[in-house]
């Protein structure tokens, strides 16, 4: 996880008073490593590779200190949701040669979460990741555009 110094304010918002902070620049760059980049975008193409749904990015690292970006993605059943998590794995040790921090949720495989800390992959049942709405709870983190490989329009 990238170090933040502590004797300086990381966010320029946090000497702002409350309710100000909407009148930021919303196209200003990330304080999110490029390398954490990569590894996002190997995990949704890892999550699209076993037929993942609504894979969505979320650059969340100007709005929160426990990761870089967040990685959400469905699956049909728990055998998919499963196998999703279980080629996110492979893809990042092979590619990335690292190992994940944590892992929850394989023996259900209804939430399946994956730390590799600056990225976090969640990786859901439809009606969990309904419930649980990150995507609304972190609504202040910005979407990161990216193009599934299966949708690619030929140029």
């Amino acid at each position: 996880m990238t170090e933040r110094p502590i004797d300086t304010v990381p966010y320029p918002e946090a000497d702002m008073p409350v309710g100000e902070t909407e009148a930021l620049d919303e196209n200003r760059p990330s304080t999110a490593s490029a390398e954490n980049l990569k590894l996002a975008l190997a995990i949704a193409a890892a999550a699209e590779d076993r037929k993942g749904g609504d894979i969505v990015i979320l650059d969340v690292a100007d709005v929160a200190y426990l990761a870089d970006f967040f990685v959400l993605v469905s699956g049909l059943s728990p055998v998919q949701v499963k196998a999703i998590a279980t080629s996110i794995r492979d893809a990042v040790e092979v590619g990335f040669d690292r190992v994940a921090r944590h892992v929850e949720g394989m023996g259900e495989g209804r939430w399946i979460l994956i730390d590799y800390g600056d990225v976090v992959v969640h990786c859901f049942m439809a009606d969990e990741r309904e419930f649980y709405n990150l995507e609304a709870f972190w609504s202040h983190g910005k979407r990161v555009e990216w193009e599934p490989q299966g949708q690619q329009s030929a140029v």
